[in-house]
């Protein structure tokens, strides 16, 4: 059956199908399947589907196709439409889908964020968009100035909800909300149901069609997880060594710290191989140049951290490598989830020194599944390397509460000067409930 065909039966309009043939969309995915035909008829929609599993398809279809059906140009500084996404690279790439999608519909859409000037994004929102993806900051800060008006939005669509409440933007999306009508169509996906965001999903949807794509958790089958227990001061010999093979051509590794990033990227580019680093510290032109170095295999490894890494959607990634293991255990899902996309295979391996067991045992509980370990040939280390001080222990600290790495208090509510994900310089120390405090909130650190 052709592309056409299997998307029409959905009630696609032709358009959109031309625009999807022409992509090579052969087959929708389960959660288009079931989203598409509820979203044309009006339903508001919480969708629990990880990463990876044709989202933006799902809900950005049939929005494109209700905004085209009698289209009437958009008012000055007005947006029809509303999608709101936790990091810069993941309202980029919402934005350049819709556009793939819409290529046949004279649509205008604008993307605004944080990290660039706003004169550009200002001057954009003069005439008004059809569709606007932002990020939450950058977006309430536009609309207290009164550069752009949300009193005129039919269709309001959040995007990875759990995200938002780790980067501490719970408190602006609902700030966002109040400025919304009443009457509209809303949307609202997450990967996990943090209490916050159901919460969030009461407040913001109306008798809800409810998608679970996938049990909370569960990674994707087609992923082959690897483990190898290493120490600190070998993770980078075993990551040149691994490298040494060819199969290992389009790699994202995850670090948990923006200097960690920095020196895995040194590392690389010291043996040889062509690597690029992505984090909340560089800007938003960096990280984009990036991304394209990245995307057109200019750069064989991109080396990232988990608040920079949610926004990447590129076809082909070949392994995932977890250099550190993450603190948040759902962080991992997201992680190895960048590879295996759109049905294809992948590897995710992953690095375990002696302080990160805890990480390990959280990661396994959460996702249901051992990852059998792997050995290495790597020599053992000679007393005199173990005698020396692991460059870990200068970001974890002491062990804290629950036999976690977290370094004592200090004024301020930071452990070591180390924030909440690992960064030194004492970023927002999350609170229990995984938000942070507002006022040590960077807006748009991502």
């Amino acid at each position: 059956m052709t592309t056409d065909n299997l998307f029409a039966q959905l009630g696609v309009a032709e358009p959109i199908l031309r625009a999807l043939a022409a992509e090579q969309y052969t087959q929708p995915t389960p959660i288009q399947t079931q989203a598409i035909p509820a979203l044309l008829e009006g339903r508001d929609l919480l969708g629990i589907a990880q990463t990876g599993t044709g989202k933006t398809a799902a809900f950005g279809i049939p929005l494109l196709q209700k905004l085209s059906i009698g289209h009437v140009p958009p008012q000055p500084r007005h947006a029809k439409a509303l999608i709101l996404a936790p990091t810069r690279e993941l309202a980029v790439q919402i934005e350049q889908s819709l556009r793939t999608y819409g290529r046949h519909l004279n649509l205008k859409m604008a993307v605004i964020l944080g990290g660039v000037s706003q004169h550009s994004q200002v001057q954009t929102m003069l005439k008004g968009v059809d569709i606007l993806v932002a990020t939450p900051g950058r977006l309430l800060d536009l609309v207290q100035q009164k550069h752009i008006r949300l009193d005129a939005v039919t269709n309001f669509i959040v995007d990875e909800a759990d995200r938002m409440l780790d980067m501490g933007f719970i408190r602006d999306v609902r700030k966002i909300v109040a400025h919304l009508p009443k009457q509209r169509q809303s949307m609202l996906f997450s990967a996990t149901m943090p209490d916050d965001v159901v919460k969030l999903v009461g407040d913001m949807l109306k008798e809800p069609l409810r998608i679970e794509v996938a049990p909370q958790g569960r990674t994707a089958d087609r992923i082959d997880q690897r483990l190898f227990f290493v120490p600190t001061l070998q993770k980078r010999q075993l990551l040149s060594e691994l490298l040494k093979d060819e199969a290992m051509n389009r790699v994202i590794v995850f670090t948990r710290t923006k200097h960690g990033a920095n020196k895995v990227q040194e590392h690389l580019g010291r043996t040889g191989v062509v690597a690029e680093a992505i984090h909340g510290n560089k800007s938003q032109n960096a990280r984009q140049r990036a991304l394209d170095q990245f995307r057109t295999g200019k750069a064989r490894v991109l080396v990232a951290t988990d608040i920079a890494a949610r926004g990447i959607d590129i076809d082909d990634i070949s392994h995932v490598v977890n250099f550190e293991l993450p603190n948040e255990p759902e962080s991992y899902v997201h992680r190895i989830g960048r590879t295996a996309r759109a049905g294809g295979a992948g590897i995710a391996i992953s690095f375990c020194d002696s302080s990160e067991r805890a990480y390990l045992r959280d990661i396994e509980r959460l996702i249901r599944n051992k990852i059998e370990p792997v050995a290495h040939d790597l020599p053992e280390l000679t007393d005199a390397q173990k005698a020396q001080p692991e460059e870990a222990r200068r970001f974890h600290g002491h062990k804290g509460r629950g036999g976690k790495p977290g370094g004592h208090k200090k004024p301020g509510g930071h452990s070591n000067g180390v924030g909440a994900n690992g960064a030194p310089g004492g970023e927002a120390q999350k609170k229990r409930n995984g938000s942070r405090p507002h006022w040590h909130r960077k807006r748009d650190a991502a």
